[in-house]
């Protein structure tokens, strides 16, 4: 089950709820044992492709590929430049990027009208709780 608090939001100034974590951050170790609970691979196997996924994605994003993986999603890199326009395309470098951030897609899948009907990182069973009345 997930859990919400009822937080006022500035824009608006009206009550709305919002996604809170009630529990600890899951681990590497733990994303480890639970995979291999569910396949043939070791904890320690498992551990070890975990522990080198994020060079792996940096790598292959630093090629200027997004990542997609499967019942995953996709990731991909952006980058700002705020308040360093040029006037002319001629002028643009990279020395205006001001950040890089990674961005991700949930994988979805879509019904015949395109409507998206499910996301593989959303369970279809999920239940929001109050977390003021847990």
């Amino acid at each position: 089950m997930a859990f919400y608090k009822k937080m006022k939001q500035k824009g608006d100034n009206k009550w709305h709820p919002r996604a809170v974590n009630v529990a600890g951050t899951a681990t590497t170790d733990e994303v480890a044992q639970r995979l291999s609970m569910l396949s043939t691979v070791s904890r320690g196997d498992t551990y070890a492709v975990l522990a080198n996924l994020g060079k792996v994605l940096a790598d292959l994003m630093s090629d200027g590929r997004s990542v997609r993986l499967m019942g995953i999603g996709t990731f991909y890199l952006t980058c700002r430049s705020e308040g360093n326009g040029v006037d002319t395309p001629e002028e643009v470098s990279p020395r205006q990027i001001t950040s890089t951030q990674v961005r991700f897609i949930p994988e979805y899948r879509r019904d015949h009208q395109r409507k998206v009907v499910d996301r593989t990182l959303v369970s279809p069973d999920l239940e929001w709780l109050d977390v003021d009345k847990v």
